[in-house]
């Protein structure tokens, strides 16, 4: 028997090469680790250029490394702003599945509200007609 994919499955089996690329991406720069590894090589970067025994590539105020910073940023926020999209998405489709959940459940506990009343309607029906015979026997 084949299980029926939950919405996250199906959200996640839609997504294109760019949208789990974009994905990935925002994930590895908002994480620590990326941010040491940048600041050692910002450090290692300006210590190099600062010592400079043989060839400054990049003195100081560090013209080349501010542009590598700005061309970062210039790619890096639209991406992390298309993940921040996609997560909107994804809580969304959350959500209604979630209030399709509780729809259901409604339904379901109306369903059974309605039994139980029916039940003991039942009930009381054969006390009474129990009552009524035993009132005729005497």
């Amino acid at each position: 028997m084949a299980r029926k994919k939950t919405w996250h499955q199906e959200h996640k089996d839609n997504l294109t090469f760019g949208s789990r690329l974009a994905d990935s991406v925002a994930t590895g720069m908002g994480s620590w680790r990326f941010i040491i590894i940048q600041t050692i090589i910002v450090a290692i970067w300006m210590g190099l250029n600062v010592i400079g025994l043989v060839y400054h590539w990049d003195e100081y105020p560090f013209i080349l490394l501010n542009l590598l910073f700005s061309t970062q940023a210039a790619y890096a926020a639209p991406i992390i702003m298309m993940a921040q999209n996609r997560q909107n998405e994804r809580d969304r489709m959350h959500a209604e599945a979630d209030y399709q959940t509780n729809i259901d459940a409604k339904l379901e506990i109306e369903a059974l509200a309605i039994k139980l009343n029916k039940l003991e309607v039942d009930k009381l029906d054969k006390i009474i007609a129990m009552l009524e015979q035993m009132e005729k026997g005497k």
